[in-house]
């Protein structure tokens, strides 16, 4: 046998990355997916490549102790053809003095950075991914609609406002952009279980489960841990920018990786989710944003929200249950060995900091199936998200004279569970594949499995005494509006009853501002059958200095009954709307030619707008970072605020142009245009 007398070599990276889909990553070096064959050209000194007689001596490294028995080591020759079970290489040239040497990763060995190494004289470095496009790899997926959404899309849609007016907001993911990947990669090298036992991580790095765990507590920076993002859900952001002001996750990622893994302020929920689901579609990993509303934070693990109300409808605020209007997490698509049969599929985690697991913030990976299913047992944290959408919510009245009532109320936790559609804007509804039907046997048979006491003894409330909110329509920020409590008495007899009617801003994590409007009504008379329909006036005046960047009021309604005590409520939150921005093209939009957004949006409100700014951001749009155009004087009410921004196209396809407009009164404001590049 003899070894092959090389001179210089091609790691043909721009064909390698386009066949591995790594080509939106740049073409300057190798990047490849694993369980996939890639090739390199030989170029040799003399000789030339015999078959059965030349011969290869080839390693393959990661991490920075490796060893053949964790994985992150493999040592391998020339077979007559490729096994894609194994590392493996085979040369696919014919006999000659230019030798095609195609290489294949095993589907499970660990990603990461590799160092190859041929006759131990040549060596080059080159980056392995997870591969979603290959059977053999745990995280395949076997649809390109679906992988063209949740591996390769750079932009996307969360959602956010309330379970009765989901807003959609747009959001720039850009994994492929310049240095995405090597933050990403970053990451996974400060975790402290690297910085502990890095051949140990390194190894890990093989299991997409232990991958997923890592970044959902990488994304917060809670442990001190050099995690991403640090949260905030006050209403200052000193020290840092507001959640609302980002527009996409990669100056986030930029940020941290160039101010020595310092955490970026400030983030919440949709922020840390977003984050998290740009770098697992940078390694390979199927993700999706998706939104809870009425998501419940169970602190105690009894599966219920318990909220105490005195007379006046005050909430008493010392618990630390929460319910929060909408929270975001990530799903991540894989199969789990580690369980029984019928749990692959996607599994929930969650980047953003509420409880503890295993001694550290983070939850998940849990299949959804499970908590579908009741199976709280199975890993990670299925408890804490089986209550985010199935606790109960137990309003109880504590009357000025101590005694307590509970307050029939149906307000429901877990509703409206959102994604992003494949392939279009549209919301899709995805609920059933956490729930039951509400009421089905199917659902009772979970809550006795996972012994949710509270929802098995629930008897269907019925005072007799009904009420709701009723909104107008086209609530918009800087209106002043009327809000209606309906209420009805479907007993026999005359009722006598005290309402009252509040309305406060509210932040989306349910912790209660300053009121907006108030009333309260000792005499409301109800004869039998009969109802009344009470309004509520809500001022801008009132209202302009209370709103959180949430745009969120939240509506309470309480009716007691003086001779039987007994108490309902209804409970609303409106969306403030937001102005439009209007977003037009000028000229033709093509790779490489300068274009022009023309910017325009209408100031809603009774007073001048002052420090207006508008900023745009997109994949492959805005050179991987923002563009901002700051406005000389305010904007008078009714007035136009106008810019033109140029920017210039990168990349051909299909790409959402995200745009902010930020000011004094208004804060962020967002909107986004689709826009098709042409070649």
């Amino acid at each position: 046998m003899e070894t092959l007398n090389i001179s210089t070599w091609d790691l043909a990276c721009q064909f390698n990355n386009t066949d591995h889909h790594t080509e939106l990553n740049g073409t300057d070096r190798l990047i490849v997916r694993r369980g996939q064959a890639f090739t390199i050209n030989l170029y040799l000194n003399s000789g030339s490549y015999q078959p059965g007689y030349s011969q290869l001596h080839i390693t393959a490294e990661t991490g920075p102790q490796p060893e053949e028995q964790y994985g992150t080591r493999a040592v391998f020759g020339l077979n007559d053809e490729i096994d894609d079970m194994c590392w493996s290489a085979a040369v696919s040239s014919p006999p000659g003095d230019t030798v095609c040497l195609s290489v294949c990763a095993a589907p499970d060995a660990p990603i990461g950075r590799y160092i190859l190494t041929l006759d131990g004289r040549i060596q080059f470095d080159f980056i392995l991914l997870f591969n979603p496009w290959c059977p053999r790899d745990v995280v395949y997926m076997d649809s390109e609609e679906k992988l063209a959404e949740y591996v390769l899309a750079q932009d996307g849609i969360i959602f956010r406002g309330d379970a009765e007016y989901p807003v959609p907001l747009a959001w720039y993911f850009g994994q492929f952009e310049e240095g995405i990947l090597d933050a990403c990669l970053r990451i996974l090298d400060m975790n402290p279980k690297h910085r502990r036992n890095p051949g140990k991580d390194c190894s890990g790095r093989r299991n997409v489960i232990y991958v997923t765990r890592v970044l959902s507590a990488m994304i917060n920076s809670n442990d001190r841990d050099y995690g991403v993002l640090e949260g905030c859900w006050k209403d200052t952001f000193d020290g840092g920018v507001s959640p609302m002001s980002w527009r996409g996750s990669v100056q986030i990622l930029r940020t941290w990786s160039s101010t020595s893994c310092l955490p970026v302020r400030f983030g919440q929920c949709w922020v840390f989710a977003a984050v998290a689901c740009s770098v697992s579609r940078a390694l390979g990993i199927p993700c999706r944003v998706v939104t809870n509303y009425y998501s419940a934070h169970d602190t105690n693990s009894n599966l219920v929200i318990e909220r105490y109300l005195n007379e006046k409808g005050e909430i008493d605020s010392s618990t630390r249950d929460m319910i929060w209007n909408y929270h975001c997490w990530v799903e991540s698509w894989m199969t789990r060995p580690d369980l029984p049969p019928g749990f692959d599929g996607w599994q929930a985690s969650d980047p953003t900091p509420q409880e503890k697991s295993e001694g550290v913030f983070c939850c998940g990976p849990v299949p959804v199936r499970a908590i579908k299913e009741g199976e709280l047992t199975f890993k990670y944290d299925a408890p804490f998200v089986f209550a985010e959408v199935n606790a109960d919510l137990v309003y109880t009245l504590k009357y000025n004279d101590g005694s307590t009532r509970k307050i029939v109320n149906d307000q429901k936790v877990g509703q409206k569970i959102s994604t992003k559609s494949v392939g279009r804007d549209e919301r899709e509804d995805i609920t059933h594949l956490y729930k039951y039907p509400e009421g089905s046997a199917e659902e009772r048979q979970v809550f006795e499995k996972a012994n949710h006491q509270n929802k098995l003894l629930q008897q269907k409330g019925n005072s007799g005494l009904h009420i709701t909110i009723k909104l107008s329509t086209g609530i918009r920020k800087g209106c002043d509006f009327d809000v209606f409590a309906i209420v009805s008495n479907n007993t026999e007899e005359n009722k006598k009853c005290r309402l009252v009617f509040a309305s406060r801003a509210v932040s989306y994590n349910g912790i209660i501002g300053r009121e907006c409007g108030f009333k309260d009504l000792l005499n409301v008379e109800l004869a039998p059958g009969g109802g009344e329909k009470v309004p509520l006036s809500l001022n801008y005046s009132k209202y302009c200095t209370n709103l959180t960047e949430d745009n969120l009021i939240r509506l309470g309604a309480l009716l007691i009954d003086y001779s039987t005590k007994e108490a309902v409520m209804a409970m609303r939150d409106i969306v403030l709307d937001d102005p439009e921005i209007k977003i037009r093209i000028l000229g033709e939009p093509k790779e490489k030619r300068k274009l022009a957004a023309e910017l325009t949006l209408q100031n809603p409100l009774p007073e001048p707008l002052q420090g207006c700014c508008f900023t745009i951001e997109g994949a492959n749009l805005t050179g991987g970072s923002s563009i901002a155009e700051k406005l000389e004087s305010p904007i008078e009410p009714g007035q136009e605020a106008k810019v033109k921004i140029y920017f210039t196209p990168t990349q051909s396809g299909l790409r959402k142009l995200v745009v902010d407009f930020d000011s004094d009164k208004l804060g962020h404001v967002r909107g986004y245009k689709n826009v098709i590049i042409g070649k």
